[in-house]
């Protein structure tokens, strides 16, 4: 059972991980059909600690909320990311190398923007199939990119140990 001290850490953190969360949004500005998202790093966390799935999900939702296609961004694009985060987690402890558990969280977001190339066929009516491609590319591409960095920052700061 955690203390207290804990506790409020993981909060805090979870906090903090939602707010870098919107504020890497605006590095690199993406809606539609490319989606190349620097937050979407940030899904890492949870290879490392499925603690912080939170924080992730809090951060895509607040930005969809206010800067996504409206309610349907909330659903679709905080689901999308919940229910990636939620596999991944629940194979955090049963697969033990992180590098595997890093390739996997990189399959898991992408074959699940087929949800956001749901929503943005009815949203922004894309079509679907060259929509899921190109959401579904991007999204491998950003997160394949983003896998050895959030490795080498574990490597540095121990999200599993931190908190």
């Amino acid at each position: 059972m955690q203390n207290t001290g804990s506790k409020t850490r993981l909060l805090v953190a979870n906090g903090l991980i939602a707010a870098l969360y919107v504020a890497l949004c605006f590095i690199a500005p993406a809606s539609g059909a490319i989606q190349f998202r620097v937050s979407e790093s940030l899904n890492h966390l949870v290879v490392f600690n499925k603690k912080l799935i939170w924080g992730v999900v809090l951060g895509c939702v607040i930005f969809n909320i206010f800067f996504g296609y409206g309610i349907m961004d909330v659903i679709f694009g905080g689901g999308q990311t919940l229910l990636a985060l939620l596999v991944m987690s629940f194979l955090h402890d049963r697969v033990k190398n992180v590098k595997t558990r890093l390739v996997i969280n990189v399959l898991l977001f992408s074959a699940s923007m087929f949800l956001i190339a749901i929503m943005l066929n009815i949203t922004a009516e894309l079509p679907f199939w060259p929509t899921f491609a190109t959401t579904a590319l991007s999204e491998a591409i950003i997160m394949t990119i983003s896998a050895p960095i959030m490795y080498w920052v574990d490597k540095k700061v121990n999200f599993q140990k931190r908190f």
